[in-house]
């Protein structure tokens, strides 16, 4: 499922004076099955824009096109039709579970499309092993006796059951330990892979957004500064820093590196990928010595 986003735009308290622009002229093209992350400083417009894909909210000025149709222009069912087809996930979604056991949780979304008793726990099971938890263990839990990492799949398996093309993730890993952290993060990959949907990561960590996503989206005052590859992106450390963001870590050391030994390719972003050239640089310094 292709997203297109056209000259959008969006003014809160518009003719007050309390206007606000949260958005201004934002162009993108999200392709079908791509991996996006989208990050920018607190108020850059990243909760504004996500908001607007599944029609949550109306723009002031353009419009999103999903496989060509333009959202705003569709009837009240078809809007109903399409957020079935795109998944947001909030922040701390974790706080909407309210059902007695985690099963009936997770069949809420498919109950309330009136498929049958046998689809519906089909699509039960189905999104819980996709976010990696043992259905006949969970299933007759409460949700509040899961741990947090465990409560926030269980939430995300609530949008999977409703099969969507497009899955949007606000801060997938927030307030969770860096285990949970890791769970949800290699989940949302793994489902990812297996199941070829468009996702769209919103996260403050450049680390795991460089790690996981195909391009990167970076909001700056309800602007796109850049949208490319990570690689590309991280170039700039600069101007990232210019606008409240940072490189990952990783990039400082290179770049550290690089001021000492020219050779050292500073572009690189990925641990893997640092212990490989800093590995190769001992090599390299270690057959000097010897020729010397």
């Amino acid at each position: 499922m292709s997203i297109k986003i056209e000259n959008l735009g969006q003014t809160y308290s518009k003719g007050t004076p309390f206007e606000y622009r949260a958005l201004k002229n934002v162009n993108l093209e999200i392709e079908d099955g791509e991996f996006v992350g989208l990050i920018g400083h607190t108020g850059s417009g990243k909760s504004t824009l996500i908001q607007h894909l599944n029609g949550l909210l109306t723009p002031t000025e353009g419009t999103v096109y999903v496989d060509g149709q333009d959202i705003f222009q569709e009837s009240k069912e078809d809007l109903v039709k399409l957020r079935m087809k795109i998944g947001l996930v909030f922040q701390y979604p974790e706080h909407q579970l309210f059902e007695e056991t985690v099963a009936k949780d997770v069949a809420f979304g498919p109950k309330n499309l009136g498929l049958s008793p046998e689809e519906i726990d089909k699509r039960v099971k189905e999104a819980i092993k996709l976010v990696g938890l043992n259905y006949d263990e969970i299933k007759d839990k409460s949700p509040f006796e899961l741990s947090g990492g465990q409560m926030r799949r269980v939430a995300i398996a609530g949008v999977l059951a409703m099969k969507p093309r497009v899955l949007v993730l606000d801060e997938p890993t927030a307030g969770l330990d860096p285990a949970g952290r890791d769970e949800i993060l290699n989940q949302i990959k793994k489902l990812h892979e297996q199941e070829g949907i468009t996702v769209i990561l919103v996260s403050h960590s450049m680390e795991d957004v460089g790690r996981l996503v195909d391009r990167i989206i970076v909001m700056n005052d309800g602007e796109v500064a850049y949208f490319d590859k990570p690689k590309e992106v991280f170039k700039h450390v600069k101007e990232l820093e210019n606008m409240g963001l940072a490189a990952p870590r990783v990039s400082y050391l290179m770049k550290a590196l690089k001021e000492h030994f020219p050779e050292v390719d500073d572009e690189i972003f990925m641990i893997d990928e640092a212990v490989a050239e800093i590995e190769k640089l001992l090599k390299s310094e270690k057959g000097e010595d010897a020729h010397v």
